[in-house]
């Protein structure tokens, strides 16, 4: 959805002058404004940073609902394709 038709909100933000110079720099040389620069960081941000955050509340929110797997479990379980990876390399020789 375009930003200029998104619902929005304003917020005040405290930013250092060196990186707001870096972002108005970044604005003129696209011929947009400020807002549209944030934006697109702050969207980046959250595809990248903000969801491995989200990823490891929920994984360690699974853990303490005793989802996860035993670690004896993963061990065997890695034991096992490493054996059957050797085997597969002894059948090639």
């Amino acid at each position: 959805m375009p930003d200029d038709v998104s619902p929005s909100t304003s917020v005040s933000l405290r930013v250092p002058t060196e990186l707001l110079d870096e972002i108005d720099r970044i604005a003129c040389a696209l011929d947009r404004p400020r807002s549209w620069v944030m934006l697109r960081a702050l969207r980046a941000y959250l595809k990248t940073e903000g969801a491995e955050v989200i990823e490891d509340v929920e994984a360690l929110a699974e853990l303490d609902r005793g989802e996860g797997i035993p670690a004896d479990d993963v061990l065997s379980q890695m034991d096992e394709i490493i054996d059957a990876g050797d085997a597969r390399g002894a059948r090639r020789r």
